[in-house]
């Protein structure tokens, strides 16, 4: 496909946040022209044959947003055990629930979530879950960018075969890669960690995990370890390819050490921090020390939704109420989170930004919407007033897959309801 878009409001990101006023073109799956004038490059748009020409408006074209950590086959229990605190929801509602699960459910519920995030201009995610092979196939199949990262604990999978995981799904398709990680450190033996370990580093590989989501987890590990998980997992050599925590709320000053020296990302997840009272990650003092910061929505079971535009103004707003600093965490900080941040994190290094040779992993915000006028500063309009509502198309590999509420993902959205409604209610008999 060659698409063209013009008339266009374009943050790149490889700029700051300075907007343009030009055009993007799209061939095959990658950017071929980004600028004002394509005269100047010596590129006609006329003498091009274009599957489609998108007058965009004036409305704003920019990288997608990478939701950096998600379970995206929970959406079954998306208000299923809601305002329970965080271990009694996961040993006794979640995980029964979960050992009802098949292959094929998984794959359902991954599509709904996949749904979700194309509405919420999320073009990739990075999720962990029981197994990998329905959410690949769910991703390929509505045509979406996912990276996986391992779920092994105690109760699933193995080292081994994550290790035939990362073999296999980093030359899977090119919409698919895969980072080694675990669950946590609460739900993982020592064996096991070590034997993950010895892979990271057979592999140079980074290895990512649940960290310090909670006190009593953190207090758990120091009185197992007399240490806390950040540098209990490091004694073990988990970090010296880096990789990253998701939440990472109860960190030491070493800890956070721990992260910079290993060029470790931090993913904050406000939504679900939130609503499970798991408290505020320092996420000021991280960015002061350089640590990459990225942005992730959990799973639809402890968030419930997966919204990055609700992620920003949390990740902003809660530092702000923590730190009595109306000043604290900068809307354009979180912006870059949601983007550049999100996109180190998960190695997607070809679709950071609006650059030519990269990956069109796309999405166009409508500001001809209440919401965004008058038109002041675009960017931190869209972390302090954007919604759902503003995306008007997101695109992945140089397809669209949504646009004005359409989905384009080989699935009709009321047979996937249906066939969705009927598994929840015999998992629930």
């Amino acid at each position: 496909m060659k698409i063209r878009f013009y008339n266009a409001r374009i943050l790149t990101m490889a700029n700051g946040f300075e907007i343009i006023r030009g055009e993007l073109w799209v061939e095959g799956n990658k950017i071929s022209y980004v600028g004002t004038n394509p005269k100047e490059s010596n590129l006609r748009c006329d003498e091009v044959i274009w599957d489609r020409e998108i007058d965009v408006s004036g409305n704003l074209l920019m990288p997608g947003f990478k939701n950096a950590h998600t379970h995206s086959g929970m959406t079954f229990l998306r208000s299923y055990a809601d305002d329970l605190p965080l271990l009694d929801w996961l040993h006794n509602q979640v995980f029964p629930m979960e050992a009802k699960l098949n292959l094929d459910h998984i794959y359902d519920f991954s599509k709904l979530a996949i749904m979700e995030y194309l509405t919420s201009g999320v073009t990739a995610n990075f999720d962990m879950y029981l197994s990998p092979k329905p959410i690949v196939d769910a991703s390929v199949d509505c045509g979406f960018r996912t990276v996986l990262v391992g779920a092994m604990n105690d109760f699933t999978q193995s080292v081994e075969e994550m290790e035939t995981f990362y073999k296999t799904y980093n030359q899977y398709h090119e919409l698919i890669s895969y980072k080694l990680g675990f669950h946590a450190e609460y739900t993982t033996g020592r064996e096991k960690l070590e034997k993950i370990a010895s892979l990271a580093n057979h592999y140079k590989a980074p290895v990512y995990t649940h960290n310090s989501e909670s006190q009593s987890e953190v207090e758990g590990c120091l009185k197992q370890y007399g240490q806390t998980p950040t540098a209990f997992l490091n004694s073990l050599g988990m970090f010296e390819y880096g990789g990253g925590g998701y939440h990472c709320i109860h960190m030491t000053d070493e800890d956070m050490a721990i992260f910079k020296e290993h060029d470790m990302s931090v993913v904050t997840n406000p939504g679900s921090n939130v609503k499970l009272a798991s408290g505020i990650a320092p996420l000021v003092k991280m960015k002061e020390m350089g640590i990459n910061l990225a942005i992730g929505t959990d799973g639809p079971a402890s968030n419930n939704c997966l919204d990055m535009f609700r992620e920003m103004f949390l990740v902003t707003g809660l530092q702000k109420l923590q730190l009595n600093d109306a000043a604290a965490m900068d809307g354009n900080d979180v912006l870059s989170m949601a983007t550049l941040g999100g996109a180190k994190a998960m190695g997607l290094n070809d679709c950071d930004t609006l650059e030519v040779g990269k990956l069109a992993d796309i999405i166009m915000i409508d500001l001809n919407q209440p919401n965004m006028r008058p038109i002041h500063n675009i960017t931190k309009n869209i972390v302090y007033s954007g919604s759902k509502q503003n995306v008007k198309m997101t695109m992945v590999n140089g397809v669209i897959l949504y646009e004005d509420g359409v989905f384009h993902i080989g699935e009709e959205p009321a047979a996937l309801y249906e066939r969705i409604e009927s598994i929840v209610q015999n998992m629930k008999k």
